[in-house]
């Protein structure tokens, strides 16, 4: 398999702009009909964003681990912090099941935000 190029750092932010998009638009309020499938994309059993994260993550670790010298106890401490985050991020995959659990139900229309 061929070494993938890297990313750009502008595609990096794109990425994040998009999830910054999504979450904006969750703050109005909009029909939950509308929001499951962007969800459901999102939280996808096999490419969804916490599997990718916790990848990410995971390959950040052992490259430290692999190319810092000497390795300090702050540095093991780093280590132990990314491969720990790895995989509380990849715990989360398993809200895959509750985006198709929800889609089986019914929804009020989208109303005015409420206040406390």
């Amino acid at each position: 398999m061929p070494n993938p190029s890297p990313p750009s750092s502008d595609q990096i932010a794109q990425a994040a702009a998009t999830l910054t998009l999504l979450k904006d638009y969750l703050r109005t309020h909009p029909p939950v009909a509308d929001v499951l499938p962007l969800l459901a994309r999102l939280l996808d059993e096999e490419t969804s964003v916490p599997i990718l994260l916790g990848d990410v993550l995971r390959s950040a670790a052992r490259l430290v681990s692999q190319q810092a010298s000497p390795k300090t106890d702050e540095i093991r401490l780093i280590i132990d912090g990314l491969r720990d985050a790895a995989q509380e991020a990849t715990d989360w995959h398993v809200l895959h099941w509750d985006m198709q659990r929800l889609s089986g139900h019914a929804f009020a229309p989208a109303g005015p935000p409420t206040t406390p």
